[in-house]
């Protein structure tokens, strides 16, 4: 079995959020899989939107958000956790279809279309972690 596990925290700026991802496709190129790969783009955009939220969404002063990549080759996939301060909201976010005009609001359905799963676990006290799998 090869499972692979990055862990990593950063600043809740967007400056952290574009480190976790530059992590990420670093992360991912040392595994085998180059940059400009199908999976690593993905990654890339995944851990992007998840961290962007993280950062917009879930910051709390003086907290970190978390970033936890694993990477199953027996099982064929990636899971990608962000992990925030922010105590988590009544009922998981859904992805909606923003106005065409609108400059924003698309990361969740776009983590939508390239994740196969994708959720929230709530952590009483301790924030939230957004999820998501991809496959390899």
């Amino acid at each position: 079995m090869d499972t692979r596990v990055l862990t990593a925290h950063f600043p809740a700026t967007p400056r952290g959020a574009q480190l976790a991802r530059r992590q990420a496709v670093r992360w991912m190129q040392e595994r085998g899989h180059p940059p400009a790969s199908d999976i690593a783009c993905g990654v890339a955009l995944v851990v992007g939107e998840l961290a962007a939220n993280a950062v917009q969404h879930g910051r709390v002063p003086g907290r970190d958000f978390g970033l936890r990549i694993t990477a199953d080759e027996a099982a064929n996939h990636v899971r990608i956790e962000v992990t925030d301060a922010a105590p988590p909201p009544d009922l998981p976010p859904a992805p909606t279809p923003p106005h065409p005009e609108d400059e924003s609001g698309r990361g969740l359905l776009l983590v939508d279309v390239l994740a196969t799963h994708w959720g929230t676990t709530p952590h009483p006290s301790e924030g939230k972690t957004v999820w998501a799998e991809l496959c390899l």
